[in-house]
């Protein structure tokens, strides 16, 4: 329930092998979620599932103000500046959120072993979904098992959706990647799947940022 298991190895090669810009958290988000927004209940979690966190009880403003000053700051305005850098250079910028969830939740079984979240902008949800669905044997969720409905989608709403980027989050079920060899192949089918993606003019610089945050969804 502190972080996302596997993700950041995954999010890791995929950067290395997309030549793309890795932001992640580096705190856990029990004590702060980062892709949460402000006003949010679970920004700091006073139960995260079924568990109770005695240390997030009855936090003082200034508490919570160190807290967000420690990790949620920094991390939307490293991203800030990263992408603003990007398009004053002109470079085609995609932004994409990698993380992992369990394969139960608050006691019901779930059976996709990725998903992909996305709201009414599918310019790179719809072909991500369309290429795993052709995957043998994966059974793809669509706005599974979370939706922007949830407050799982606000570092992209905060920084691709103003700014007219190209977002999606990816969810890997944490079993499938809970080794270096998971890790490794869904890694690998996902950087192929970004290269087959990209158009021949962007081959030359690679073209996507990749933001992981460690602390987004169970």
């Amino acid at each position: 329930i502190a972080w996302d298991p596997g993700a950041l190895p995954v999010a890791h090669r995929m950067a290395e092998a997309l030549d793309a810009t890795l932001v992640e958290t580096r705190i856990s988000r029990l004590v702060i979620d980062c892709n949460r927004p402000l006003d949010a209940p679970d920004l700091v979690p006073p139960v995260s599932e079924t568990t109770a966190i005695p240390g997030n009880a009855g936090l003082s403003e200034k508490q919570r103000a160190a807290r967000i000053a420690l990790s949620w700051q920094p991390f939307h305005d490293t991203l800030a500046s990263i992408i603003e850098k990007r398009l004053a250079r002109g470079l085609d910028t995609r932004l994409v959120s990698i993380h992992s969830f369990t394969p139960v939740y608050k006691g019901m079984n779930r059976p996709w072993h990725i998903g992909i979240i996305h709201d009414e902008d599918r310019r790179l949800a719809a072909p991500l979904i369309a290429a795993l669905r052709r995957l043998a044997g994966v059974t793809v969720g669509v706005n599974e098992p979370y939706s922007p409905a949830d407050r799982v989608y606000f570092t992209l709403e905060r920084h691709a959706r103003p700014r007219g980027l190209p977002c999606a989050m990816i969810e890997i079920r944490n079993d499938e990647i809970s080794g270096e060899a998971g890790q490794r192949k869904w890694a690998d089918l996902l950087t192929g799947i970004f290269l087959d993606l990209e158009p021949e003019a962007a081959r030359g610089s690679r073209a996507s940022a990749v933001g992981k945050s460690a602390q987004s969804a169970n």
